[in-house]
């Protein structure tokens, strides 16, 4: 799968994050936007993307229950989802993994943390 395919959804209540996300991967990928938990699962549903970048703490629904949402539901259960957040916390990270999400990136992050992680993630190796 070439990644000039894949689509990433970025969720963050931060409008300013969400232009920065997609101004470094709208290069590679197709970049899909969602400001809140609620409209992840709707845009996951609709879109399918190749993978969800989701902030933790949101309005409306948070990433964690978000995560756990597109996880336990048979359409959506198989895009992975990274976490993207300011909290680094060990506690934090764990609760993230037990809600099924695959990744887990701090923020302040580079255009090379993302590329990696969505890399590991979902491109096949050539």
């Amino acid at each position: 799968m070439s990644s000039e395919q894949l689509s990433v959804l970025i969720v963050d209540d931060e409008k300013s994050v969400r232009q920065v996300v997609s101004r470094m991967l709208g290069d590679r990928y197709i970049v899909l936007e969602a400001m809140d938990g609620e409209e992840a699962l709707d845009m996951a549903h609709r879109h399918q993307p190749d993978i969800i970048l989701m902030d933790i703490m949101m309005s409306k629904m948070d990433g964690y229950i978000a995560c756990s949402k597109i996880k336990n539901d048979q359409a959506t259960k198989h895009i992975p989802v990274v976490m993207v957040t300011a909290v680094g916390q060990g506690l934090n990270k764990k609760l993230a993994y037990t809600m099924g999400a695959e990744g887990y990136i701090t923020k302040p992050f580079t255009k090379q943390d993302l590329l990696d992680e969505i890399s590991r993630l979902v491109e096949t190796p050539e």
